[in-house]
């Protein structure tokens, strides 16, 4: 007897629907066979399958049995199917009778049928919605990610004795009511700015990043304070929007860091990879082409401290992402693209000692040190880091007589005030912010006075700034005019966004 359930499969960060196909021949010797492209963890609920319905009570597997994960044209992967698989199987050998074409059906089996959460289900949620699907059939784990799906019902359940219990018109699937789903109250921040003493000036670098969502080097001796700065840098930046909030989780759920709950957040993402890392866990990739880093932070943060000792290679790898706000990862079997438009904030010593230029402690190292040191940030990378500022060691002395800083609730307020005035004046374009403006919106949204444009043109002839630094400065120049709530860009914000080009002066 031939039947057909509904399940799906995640592909990027998009659900792709997969028709389970079972068939149970009458005569034939015992056989279980698995067609359609179906990696190692998918062939593996055969075992998984047999064990469950076995402990269940169900003797079914005398027969030939034929399943196939149609299209068959790609490749599936992942213990999701264990729970539309067992479903064919009875629904197939005559157990159960239900209408199923209205249903999909998606998590894993342990060996007694207990129903294991899955990675993927939000953008699973979203698949089946779009394809007219009244009802989702998932593990309870999986339901609080799920709900913020509206528009079809999301059942949860324990088991797979609950899910033929809802099958037969029974008790056990626990559907979530639907309710609107909005942002939490803004959750005060455990790293206040206020906390930091002086830096005036790298903190108004600091905040003037965050306004436009611009990359921002600091450069400075240990102790300087350029992690301090770096750790309070999401406390200023507003929650994420539903429609940001769902294309980051759904890059978290793929990547399997939404276990429950608690895991749920507006709050925008800060990764922090450690200088060891490897090009494949920052970009993405291992044979499963997962999310990398600079995808998990996106619509977020990608903080990498000690910045010049990440390898090279691993640095070089950052250039195509911050530009393109994607990766593509590609390997034999498969292409996806991952979303990938963060906001780094990176952070160096001067030289390898760390102490090239400060004015209290000699630096150790030869000039050909420094310069080695210095050649791991190559022109190209650079050029695409908008901000570049020196954060100078604070004198002890200094310190305990200095005030506190301004906090960042406050600074928070100016830097919603400027992401709230870029998304109106880009509410027909595909972009949201400054930093992330092409040549086209350039060209219409940071136009210059003759006064503003002279300055620009003697800079870019005295210190030879690249077309592509000559865009990052109108980019920074129209975050700070946005900061005064200003239409036009003032020669005031060309000088102070001039200003953070400092290593462009330098070379």
């Amino acid at each position: 007897m031939f039947c057909r359930i509904f399940s799906a499969h995640v592909a990027g960060i998009d659900g792709v629907l997969i028709e389970v196909e079972v068939d149970t021949a009458n005569v034939g010797l015992p056989s279980f066979s698995m067609v359609g492209l179906a990696e190692t963890s998918v062939r593996e609920s055969r075992d998984r399958v047999r064990s469950a319905l076995k402990n269940m009570g169900f003797s079914i597997f005398n027969k030939p049995i034929t399943i196939n994960f149609a299209p068959a044209d790609f490749r599936k992967e992942g213990t999701g199917f264990d729970l539309p698989v067992a479903i064919g199987l009875l629904k197939s050998s005559g157990h159960i009778d239900a209408d199923t074409d209205k249903t999909l059906f998606i998590g894993e089996l342990s060996l007694d049928g207990r129903l294991r959460p899955v990675s993927g289900v939000l953008s699973v949620t979203y698949a089946a919605r779009e394809k007219g699907f009244e009802n989702i059939i998932l593990p309870a784990e999986n339901v609080a990610e799920a709900s913020l799906v509206s528009g079809i019902n999301i059942g949860g359940a324990a088991s797979l004795q609950d899910v033929l219990g809802w099958l037969m018109n029974e008790d056990g699937v626990v559907f979530k009511e639907e309710t609107a789903v909005s942002p939490p109250a803004y959750r005060e921040q455990m790293h206040d700015f206020r906390d930091v003493k002086g830096q005036f000036t790298a903190r108004r670098a600091a905040e003037v990043a965050a306004a436009g969502m611009h990359n921002i080097l600091m450069i400075g001796p240990p102790g300087s304070g350029k992690t301090m700065i770096a750790r309070r840098l999401p406390g200023i930046l507003p929650q994420l929007d539903m429609e940001e909030a769902i294309e980051t989780l759904k890059i978290h759920s793929v990547a399997g860091l939404v276990k429950n709950m608690a895991d749920i957040s507006f709050e925008r993402p800060f990764v922090s990879p450690h200088h060891t890392s490897s090009s494949v866990s920052i970009v993405g990739g291992t044979s499963k082409a997962k999310p990398g880093q600079v995808s998990i932070a996106h619509n977020g943060i990608l903080f990498m401290d000690e910045f010049l000792e990440f390898n090279r290679s691993v640095l070089e790898t950052l250039r195509q992402p911050m530009e393109d706000k994607e990766v593509t990862v590609a390997r034999a079997d498969r292409t996806v693209k991952y979303p990938a438009s963060f906001m780094l904030v990176a952070a160096c010593n001067p030289c390898p000692c760390g102490y090239y230029g400060d004015s209290k402690r000699e630096c150790v190292c030869t000039p050909s040190q420094v310069q080695k040191y210095r050649a791991r940030l190559s022109g190209p990378l650079l050029d695409r880091i908008d901000i570049h500022m020196e954060v100078n060691a604070v004198d002890l002395k200094e310190l305990a007589g200095l005030e506190d800083g301004e906090s960042s609730e406050t600074m928070r307020e100016r830097v919603i005030n400027a992401h709230r005035a870029q998304k109106v004046r880009f509410s027909g374009e595909k972009i949201l912010l400054n930093s992330q403006m092409g040549e086209k919106q350039i060209k219409k949204y940071c136009r210059l006075d003759g006064k503003s444009m002279k300055l620009l043109e003697n800079a870019c002839d005295k210190f030879g700034y690249s077309a592509r630094a000559y865009s990052k400065i109108l980019k920074v120049a129209r975050t700070l005019a946005d900061m005064e709530n200003v239409q036009e860009i003032l020669p005031k914000h060309v000088l102070e966004a001039l200003h953070y080009r400092l290593l462009d002066r330098e070379t």
